[in-house]
């Protein structure tokens, strides 16, 4: 294993806590937590939006402190405080308490998410061939974390039974604070260029995004449409007969493909132009979205599964490709801190609309049926996203017209 690899499966830790452990764990204890707190689909989902509110304040708070700081202090005060938010939902049964652990969580994953992104990208600089791997292998590195809480989460609460769901929150929580040591080591091997503030040469930032609109407006409907999914669909299984086994080997499976997702996505993140590897993944994304609710036998249940790993973690590593692509290195952390703002306003709607749909008509199928519609728009916008190349002196990006000219 090459060393530029290790450093980048190290770093994939971040995913793992920020995303696996503070948000998408949450499905599964969700059962657990409605029954033993009593609480309605509102609510439930009121919880994850809280987590997105976080995960927006988060973002905006990097994107005014990355220029200064750079990326390093920010992700690793982003980790323990992940670490201990998550931790900490383990220790109260008071929905409101619950709710402000979950903010926190959100806040501190936003940095880890964006900062991690933007070092993904400066590991193996000196290698563009292997630029795009890296930042591949650290998005997907929230499968060690699905695939770590698949197979212990709903076994614990199948043995335990709901009353254990504390126990989930605290396990997590333990085991994000060794993987937030641990990601110190990575971070102390990563060399990333100035914050852009020490730069006189630096653009203004934001007028420098203005090329990106269409794929903006993508990830906000990727924000919206992926989280009903991640919030719901284990309650939807659950309703509709899923076993502990089939709830099991589909979110690990989930977990599996996520990490095969680098491999799968490599070459189009590499080589295809524009708008086009973001539109395929988001398709794939509807795709398996949708499956459940034609049939909830145990094969579509997989298949939803692998499709749905196989892209989630994808969509960011498109956004951060056409970042890499089309902006200077030096705004490439100030860049995926305003695309993760716009993501996490899509996000915030998400969980409480599909729960309270839930409650109004006494079925999920109608909010998860509008995070597939979301995932399908997203990915036709996404396909009127050009091309965009910054010159070699990291002035302002050129567009690439379809016919290859600029």
């Amino acid at each position: 294993m090459s060393r530029a690899l290790l450093i980048a499966l190290v770093l994939s830790v971040g995913p793992a806590v920020s995303n696996s452990f503070a948000r998408f764990a949450y499905a599964l204890v969700l059962p657990a937590m409605r029954e033993q707190l009593a609480m309605d689909y509102a609510a439930a989902g009121w919880l994850n939006t809280a987590n997105a509110i976080g995960y927006l304040v988060g973002a905006i708070g990097t994107r005014l402190l990355v220029a200064r700081t750079g990326n390093k202090p920010l992700f690793a005060w982003g980790m323990f405080v992940t670490a201990i938010a998550v931790l900490a939902t383990g220790l109260s049964h008071d929905v409101t308490t619950l709710a402000l652990w979950r903010l926190l969580a959100g806040m501190g994953g936003a940095a880890v998410f964006i900062c991690g992104g933007a070092l993904s990208a400066h590991i193996a600089t000196d290698r563009p061939d292997q630029a795009m791997t890296m930042i591949a292998v650290y998005f997907a590195g929230g499968g060690i974390g699905l695939i770590l809480c698949g197979v212990t989460i709903p076994v614990l609460l199948a043995q335990a039974g709901p009353q254990a769901w504390p126990s989930a929150w605290i396990g997590m929580g333990l085991v994000a604070v060794a993987m937030s040591v641990a990601s110190l080591w990575a971070l102390a091997r990563i060399d990333e260029p100035a914050p852009a503030a020490a730069t006189a040469s630096a653009p203004t930032g934001a007028g420098s995004l203005s090329g990106f609109v269409p794929a903006g407006v993508a990830y906000l409907l990727f924000g919206l449409g992926y989280i009903g999914y991640m919030t719901f669909i284990i309650a939807w299984l659950r309703q509709n007969g899923a076993s502990t086994t089939d709830v099991v080997l589909m979110w690990s499976l989930l977990g599996v493909t996520t990490l095969a997702a680098p491999i799968l996505w490599r070459g189009p993140l590499a080589r295809w132009r524009g708008g086009r590897p973001m539109a395929a993944v988001m398709s794939v994304l509807a795709l398996g979205a949708g499956l459940p609710l034609l049939a909830a036998d145990s094969i579509t249940i997989l298949v939803s599964g692998a499709l749905f790993g196989a892209a989630m973690f994808s969509v960011p590593s498109a956004i951060q490709s056409l970042v890499k692509k089309g902006l200077p290195a030096r705004d490439w952390g100030s860049a995926m801190a305003v695309f993760t703002i716009v993501f996490a306003a899509g996000q915030i709607v998400g969980p409480v609309a599909a729960g309270r749909l839930a409650d109004l008509l006494g079925t999920l199928a109608p909010g998860l049926g509008a995070s597939v519609g979301a995932l399908v728009l997203g990915a036709l916008l996404a396909l009127a996203q050009r091309d965009i190349r910054a010159n070699a002196a990291g002035a302002m990006p050129a567009r690439t017209q379809p016919g290859g000219r600029t």
